[in-house]
């Protein structure tokens, strides 16, 4: 053991000693199972900081997904073909939007802002 394994582990049990874990939430009950089968042994450690962090698989799939079609716009020569594209990647930047303010964390990324200019662009 390192020494700092050895000093958290002598915290831990100061802590335990003077009673500061006895008024926890959920105290005396199993933890709530979180299957991490399908999440390779070596990342999910890594994982679960993300997911306590707040972020998720979800969001940065849907972020790739937008990135990719903003590059498939950038190369688009057929104007139908990018409209139909804009539109996805509208629909897209509304979900990731409305994702994001269900967890009440801020929605001003720089793809909403420039969804956001382009719509006040059409409205005035």
């Amino acid at each position: 053991m390192d020494f700092f394994s050895i000093l958290s582990e002598d915290r831990i049990k100061k802590a335990y000693k003077d009673g500061e874990f006895n008024n926890l939430p959920g105290y005396g009950k199993p933890l709530p199972f979180d299957d991490l089968s399908s999440v390779p042994e070596n990342v999910r450690m890594a994982y679960r900081i993300m997911k306590n962090a707040g972020f998720t698989d979800e969001e940065n799939q849907m972020k790739k997904e937008m990135l990719t079609i903003e590059d498939l716009i950038k190369q688009c020569e057929d104007q139908e073909e990018k409209k139909a594209l804009q539109k996805k990647l509208n629909e897209k930047m509304i979900r990731f939007n409305s994702m994001m303010s269900k967890r009440r964390q801020n929605t001003n990324s720089s793809l909403f802002k420039n969804y956001e200019e382009k719509i006040n662009n059409k409205l005035f």
